[in-house]
């Protein structure tokens, strides 16, 4: 039973899951819009909500550096290039509900719920 155990599994060991989130913020962050299945997309609203809160709480210079060190654990270095650089300016007046998730029809091949995540400004 998975009693008081968050997030979905997504079919996936603990290390694989890591991987796959990694990248899909990475991605997220670089293109502003991806497109993936809906619960692939639901998990990583959460994700990407608290990844730019926390950076935005590390905007000045004397939490900038400890930001960066812990940013390193889950997206690249070109994504977190972006993420703290002007890209963060365009959340300023939002607190929270930085991307949106719209659903799309199913994929043909094996029927899977499909949606598109992308940021809101």
């Amino acid at each position: 039973m998975r009693h008081q155990n968050k997030g979905r599994e997504l079919g996936r060991e603990r290390s694989q899951r890591k991987a796959l989130f990694r990248t899909m913020l990475g991605s997220l962050i670089m293109r502003e819009k991806i497109e993936t299945t809906e619960a692939k997309a639901k998990e990583l609203k959460g994700k990407i909500d608290r990844l730019i809160n926390k950076t935005k709480k590390g905007k000045d210079p004397a939490k900038k550096l400890a930001v960066i060190r812990d940013l390193k654990k889950y997206i690249p270095a070109m994504a977190m290039k972006k993420l703290t650089g002007e890209f963060l300016d365009k959340f300023e007046k939002r607190s929270s509900g930085y991307t949106r998730i719209i659903k799309l029809a199913p994929r043909k091949s094996d029927s899977a719920r499909i949606a598109i995540i992308e940021f809101v400004y």
